[in-house]
């Protein structure tokens, strides 16, 4: 079928909720997608991070075709073995805890205001999140993100949720009230323009969680598995969460999402209380294995600290080059380049020219390439940025 009958498909039978520019991707591996009409791209934003060590990975391949003769799904009222596996390796890689298994990052997040209000149960129910923030599209996780822009259209939010400056202690210290319960927020904010969380402050809010006896959570939805250049992007800070939540690169290209609580706490969510129909399928899990495998085996960290570098003064030397560059910020192979224009005129040359990339927030441009990217193919992404940022 041609690109014209999908888009028409698509017209006539899908939702239109999503902003889609007029390409139909067919088949896709490692950095690279192809279209209907032939045209390769170099994927520098794959998936939002789902194809995070890269489209179709040859092991998680391997895993879901071998485990799609055995078993799909399996009710969450028997056991599996792989989920079992997949739950201790994710604790074996962070901390002491318990893993809840779903299908979504927002999935995740709703499992840990439940665990937050559980523990807090009845008088503190109350959790303080950060302006420019994202944590999901359901109507809870709409309320926690900071962005109002998310918000309008969908009122009455739930309510429950306050949200404060970023890096702001004294913001933070404002808004707490006998009845907060905990402070989520991501280690660097994604959708709110690559926004790196300072050292001192996640210290700062950690000790003040220990002290209000609150909780800790940490949206690693998008920094999570590796990307940037420690399993966990909290490992950068020498802390612990209390709560962490995981999907995209987590599966692979696989839907899945992980709630991990410590495990002082992970029993507050008793039978009953909380559920996800297809969580932690065998099929899910054998591929999130297997995207494990890869990091360690394929030394992917690896690749990420030394590209992530690479990368970062590629485009720290286009700043020197061009002044409408107004930063360079960022972490791994998690970056973003914030213009003092519009970025969008930025993004179209680069889909034109056969790069896939990112604007956050209208002026950042939002970099993520798969973390098995080469030295190669970061020149030729530099390249074409470098063009789409001289027409800006």
């Amino acid at each position: 079928m041609d690109a014209q009958k999908v888009m028409q498909l698509y017209d006539d039978y899908v939702v239109g909720n999503y902003l889609r520019r007029n390409l139909v991707i067919t088949k896709a591996k490692g950095s690279w997608v192809w279209a209907a009409d032939g045209k390769k791209y170099l994927d520098f934003f794959p998936g939002w991070a789902v194809s995070g060590i890269g489209h179709c990975h040859n092991r998680v391949v391997r895993a879901v075709q071998d485990q799609a003769k055995k078993v799909l799904h399996v009710s969450n009222n028997y056991y599996n073995e792989l989920q079992g596996r997949l739950a201790e390796r994710i604790a074996l890689n962070s901390f002491n805890g318990k893993v809840f298994f779903c299908n979504s990052g927002a999935e995740a997040n709703e499992a840990a205001f439940k665990l937050a209000r559980a523990f807090g149960n009845p008088k503190r129910n109350e959790i303080i999140t950060m302006k420019d923030s994202f944590h999901g599209r359901t109507l809870a996780c709409t309320a926690a993100t900071g962005q109002e822009k998310y918000q309008k259209g969908f009122e009455p939010m739930p309510e429950g949720f306050k949200s404060v400056p970023f890096n702001d202690k004294e913001a933070l210290q404002k808004a707490l009230t006998d009845k907060t319960i905990a402070v989520m927020m991501e280690v660097i904010q994604g959708e709110g323009g690559i926004r790196v969380a300072d050292s001192d402050y996640l210290r700062f809010v950690r000790q003040l969680c220990f002290d209000r006896d609150m909780l800790l959570i940490f949206d690693e939805v998008q920094t999570g598995m590796g990307r940037t250049g420690t399993m966990f992007g909290y490992q950068h800070y020498g802390i612990e969460p209390d709560i962490m939540t995981l999907a995209k690169t987590l599966g692979g290209g696989m839907p899945i999402g992980a709630m991990v609580a410590q495990k002082k706490i992970a029993g507050m969510l008793a039978p009953g209380m909380h559920a996800s129909t297809f969580g932690g399928s065998p099929i899910a899990c054998a591929a999130a294995l297997a995207v494990f495998e890869a990091i360690e085996k394929d030394r992917l960290l690896a690749n990420v600290v030394e590209m992530g570098h690479y990368l970062q003064d590629e485009l720290v030397r286009l700043k020197g080059r061009y002044p409408i560059i107004k930063q360079v910020r960022g972490m791994g192979l998690m970056l973003g380049v914030e213009l003092i224009v519009n970025g969008p005129k930025a993004y179209d040359y680069c889909l034109a020219k056969g790069l896939l990339i990112n604007c956050a927030q209208g002026t950042t441009l939002r970099i993520m390439p798969a973390m098995t990217v080469t030295r190669n193919e970061i020149d030729l992404a530099m390249t074409v940025l470098s063009e789409a940022i001289g027409k800006c």
